[in-house]
């Protein structure tokens, strides 16, 4: 479980990355497939900077704490930071699909992504309480 855990944060990672590059980008954006789905225009909306910091870094930093407790298997704690996570992703996807009416494919991404590595926090978090470990 532990090796999935630390792929997904790992996998999550990337897309991050990819919507920050988006973020800093100045050329049109290769994912701009039609008016529905424009990462540019998500990565470039006053929603993708919180307190200055553009999103797509915390869900970089959110992605490697995950993966370090994954990593350590300190599911107790991996738990509520996941669903911490999908709250916020969910949050994201509330702004996309009402606010500005455009989706990004790195983000739909990342929300898949922490959707499953939730559903398998809770499931490792669960079976480490039924073997007595953290």
């Amino acid at each position: 479980m532990r090796v999935v855990l630390v792929l997904l944060a790992v996998i999550g990672i990337a897309a991050s990355s990819l919507a920050l590059r988006e973020h800093y980008r100045t050329d049109t954006s290769p994912c701009s497939i039609n008016e529905r789905w424009d990462c540019g225009i998500v990565n470039h909306s006053p929603y993708a900077v919180l307190w200055g910091v553009p999103v797509a870094t915390i869900g970089i930093a959110g992605y490697l704490l995950l993966g370090a407790l994954a990593l350590k298997r300190w599911y107790g704690i991996l738990l509520p930071v996941a669903l911490a996570g999908l709250a916020f992703s969910l949050y994201l996807a509330h702004i996309e699909a009402h606010l500005l009416g455009v989706w990004c494919i790195y983000c739909v991404s990342s929300q898949g992504i922490i959707a499953v590595l939730f559903l398998l926090a809770t499931t490792a978090a669960f079976l480490s309480i039924r073997r007595g470990v953290r």
